[in-house]
C-alpha cells in the first residue's frame, strides 16, 4: 500500500464485512469502499461510497493469530500498579475472540467485581515477520488504530497471571479504523469514563517505543499480517461498571467508544 489511508471495517444494512477508506472531514466522512481485504492485496475502489452515518463500524481488524499486550509499559502506570518499571517489556497475549469494535458492548464477567479499562495506542501488523530489526519496523508495520486493554483486575491478583484477566470475550476493543499515515513517537492518548477524563498520557513516555516493541516481540513469535500489539497504557486505569461509557482517544488516529453490559 502506497498511499497514507484510513482504513475501515463495516457494514451497511445487509450486514456483509467489508472494507473501505475513510475520507472527508470530520463530520462529513464517507467511506469508500474497496476490494477484498487491504492487508493482502494493493487499494481497488468499487465505487461505492457510503456516509460514515449510514455504516456500522466493526473492529478494523480481527487478528487471525494474536493480540500482544505490553504490560507496565509506562513507568507512572507501573508505580500505580505497585510495581518498578520492567528491565524488558513485559509481554501477555489476548485472544483473537476478545477483540470488537467500536459501539460493541464489553460485557462484564460474572466472575469478576473489579473490571478496569486500559487505554492504549496498538500497532497492527502488516506481513509475516521475524527478528525484525528495529530500523526496519516502519517496513512490517500496515498501521495503528486505539485499543482498550480490558482487564478484571480482581482476577489478575489472583491467578498471579493475566490470561483470564485479559483474555475474556470482548475485552480487546480496536477501533475506530487503521491509520496509516502516523507517526507514534509523541501522540497525545486518554481515556474517558462518562465524559470524564480518567488517562492522559503520551506515547514518548513509553518505557520501550514501538521500534523496541516489534523487535522484542518478533524475536519470540513469529507476526503474522493482522496481529495487533497493545502498546501499555498511561497511569489512570480504575474501574468501570455495567452502563459506563468508556472513550479512547489517540491523537491524529480518533476515538473508540465502548459500553459496559451486563452479561445477559
Amino acid at each position: 500500500m502506497s498511499d497514507p489511508v484510513r482504513i475501515a471495517r463495516f457494514t451497511t444494512t445487509d450486514g456483509e464485512p467489508r472494507y473501505g477508506v475513510v475520507e472527508g472531514e470530520p463530520g462529513a466522512e464517507v467511506v469508500a469502499e474497496i476490494v477484498g481485504d487491504p492487508l493482502y492485496r494493493p487499494i481497488q475502489f468499487t465505487g461505492d461510497r457510503h456516509s460514515l452515518l449510514d455504516v456500522r463500524l466493526l473492529a478494523p481488524v480481527i487478528p487471525r493469530s494474536k493480540v500482544v499486550g505490553v504490560g507496565r509499559n509506562y513507568a507512572e502506570h507501573a508505580a500505580e500498579m505497585g510495581g518498578e518499571t520492567p528491565a524488558e517489556p513485559v509481554l501477555f497475549l489476548k485472544p483473537n475472540t476478545a477483540v470488537i469494535g467500536p459501539n460493541d458492548g464489553i460485557t462484564y464477567p460474572s466472575v469478576s467485581g473489579e473490571v478496569h479499562y486500559e487505554g492504549e495506542l496498538a500497532v497492527v501488523i502488516g506481513r509475516i515477520c521475524k527478528d525484525v530489526p528495529p530500523d526496519r519496523t516502519a517496513e512490517v508495520v500496515f498501521g495503528y488504530t486505539c485499543g482498550n486493554d480490558v482487564t478484571a483486575r480482581d482476577l489478575q491478583r489472583r491467578d498471579g497471571q493475566w490470561s483470564r484477566a485479559k483474555g475474556f470475550d470482548t475485552f480487546a476493543p480496536l477501533g475506530p479504523w487503521i491509520e496509516t499515515d502516523f507517526d507514534p513517537a509523541d501522540r497525545e492518548l486518554s481515556t474517558t469514563l462518562n465524559g470524564e477524563r480518567k488517562q492522559h498520557g503520551r506515547t514518548k513516555d513509553m518505557t520501550f517505543g514501538v521500534a523496541a516493541l516489534v523487535s522484542y516481540i518478533s524475536s519470540a513469535f513469529t507476526l503474522l499480517p493482522g496481529d495487533v500489539i497493545f502498546t501499555g497504557t498511561p497511569a489512570g486505569v480504575g474501574p468501570m461498571q455495567p452502563g459506563d461509557e468508556v472513550s479512547v482517544t489517540v491523537e491524529g488516529i480518533g476515538t473508540l467508544t465502548n459500553r459496559v453490559v451486563s452479561r445477559g
